[in-house]
């Protein structure tokens, strides 16, 4: 595939692609001939491996730094990311948003800290609110939003109370954001992954035989969950073979706790 982009071609926006889910759904856009701009918080290096190995899948690739705890920041990114598609891509908009950037945090609701709170909330509802709102005069009309949640919303594990309570309020404001950009022709969608074996969380599903076990014990399909399960979603709800999903929570989890 020739990397010159043409026309049509569709850019997409992965914030934390450097690793994990991120890494992951950003590789599968481009077998799907999506570009794509990845955001990193620290890990530049690794970050610039990914938007290497989209490169040699024929795609053109970005990668910009983001902290999406800080707000204050986001006008800045804003300006950095129209100067990239001027510069790259000789355009003023881009297509597709993954709003995938995010950390896990284990605490018994009991033991949760404020601080522990605040940074769930400036990362995972605050962060993807003005984020969005932020770039909505970059994204493309007939663009798609998509929305990591998380299967902890449907169902409840210890632990868990303060992460999946962020969760679900994305669900909640994806819906009111498919209602209030549907007039530009912009899909807004949540999609909520099982457990997966990555290293988010620190690697627990991965890397805990018994926990990795016990998923594959509750899940209808025998099996934890791997990235590949998840990204390959990922690219298939912002393409345009899903046109006509809008407003919906998509749960990729094999079957867990059925």
């Amino acid at each position: 595939m020739n990397s010159q982009t043409s026309p049509a071609s569709r850019i997409a926006l992965v914030t934390g692609g450097s690793r994990g889910l991120g890494r992951n759904a950003a590789l599968h856009l481009a077998r799907k001939g999506v570009d794509v701009v990845l955001t990193y918080r620290s890990q530049r290096e690794e970050a610039e491996r990914v938007a290497a190995e989209i490169r040699a899948l024929g795609r053109r690739a970005v990668v910009l730094p983001l902290d999406v705890a800080d707000a204050a920041s986001f006008a800045g990114f804003a300006e950095a990311l129209a100067a990239a598609l001027r510069s790259e891509w000789q355009r003023d908009s881009f297509d597709y948003l993954l709003n995938n950037a995010g950390i896990g945090i284990h605490a018994a609701f009991a033991d949760t800290t404020e601080a522990q709170f605040d940074q769930l909330v400036n990362i995972h509802l605050k962060g993807v609110f003005f984020l969005t709102q932020r770039l909505l005069p970059l994204l493309a009309d007939g663009g798609g939003i998509l929305n990591l949640s998380s299967g902890l919303t449907r169902f409840s594990l210890p632990g868990y109370a303060a992460y999946a309570a962020m969760k679900g309020a994305v669900e909640v404001l994806s819906r009111y954001l498919a209602r209030e950009l549907g007039a530009r022709g912009i899909r807004v969608n949540t999609l909520a992954p099982g457990a997966i074996e990555t290293d988010f969380g620190g690697g627990a599903v991965r890397d805990n035989a018994q926990l990795n076990a016990f998923v594959a014990s509750q899940t209808a399909l025998g099996r934890a969950g791997l990235p590949d399960d998840i990204g390959a979603v990922v690219a298939s709800l912002l393409s345009e073979d899903c046109g006509w999903v809008n407003g919906q929570r998509v749960e990729a989890s094999g079957g867990m706790f059925l």
